[in-house]
């Protein structure tokens, strides 16, 4: 789990499942798989949430096999298709359909996989969404017309950064109306 244990968007994050495969067999948890299902088989796929797959995956198994329990694999919101469509054109992204905190879960996959690339695009896209969102909210005509499906693929993070920016952009009118009233 992320570093504040009470922070509501680090425990949504953390219950986004991903896919893992099992290595070994599993007796009495097949019911994960599906309700008919006794056992888990090795190579079986399933969809864990992060918590679970992260302490599955760093855990040794009892046996003396060096064999993994699981291993981790790219959730669908940071699949190869999202990648290339973020690296060719961020803004066309709805981040929010494919997962809520798509760049908490984005940090978080990167603490678990060695994936360079893919800090390169996240860290990027993240740059070019960003002066959009801070020009959607310094400018409400854009956020009320054309503007509108953009917002609303926006993820946690930058809804944030549009609440701060939008807050600031008024507490700048406000501040400048004060300034010009005194002269």
């Amino acid at each position: 789990m992320s570093s504040n244990y009470y922070d509501i968007d680090a425990i949504l994050t953390d219950a986004q499942k991903i896919p893992c495969t099992f290595h070994l067999h599993i007796p009495n948890l097949g019911y994960l798989e599906s309700p008919t299902t006794r056992d888990i088989h090795p190579n079986s796929t399933l969809l864990l949430p992060l918590w679970l797959a992260e302490f599955l995956a760093l855990s040794q198994p009892s046996t003396s096999s060096s064999t993994p329990l699981i291993t981790l694999d790219l959730p669908p919101a940071l699949s190869p298709r999202v990648q290339n469509a973020l690296k060719a054109d961020p803004r066309s992204v709805d981040l929010r359909s494919l997962a809520t905190h798509f760049y908490a879960l984005g940090c978080r996959v990167l603490q678990l996989f060695e994936e360079e690339e893919l800090g390169d695009i996240l860290a990027e896209s993240f740059k070019v969404r960003a002066r959009e969102v801070a020009d959607h909210a310094h400018n409400p005509r854009g956020a009320l017309g054309e503007g509108a499906d953009f917002l609303r693929g926006l993820d946690e993070m930058e809804r944030q950064v549009f609440r701060a920016a939008h807050e600031s952009a008024k507490q700048m009118k406000a501040f400048m109306a004060d300034r010009s009233g005194r002269k």
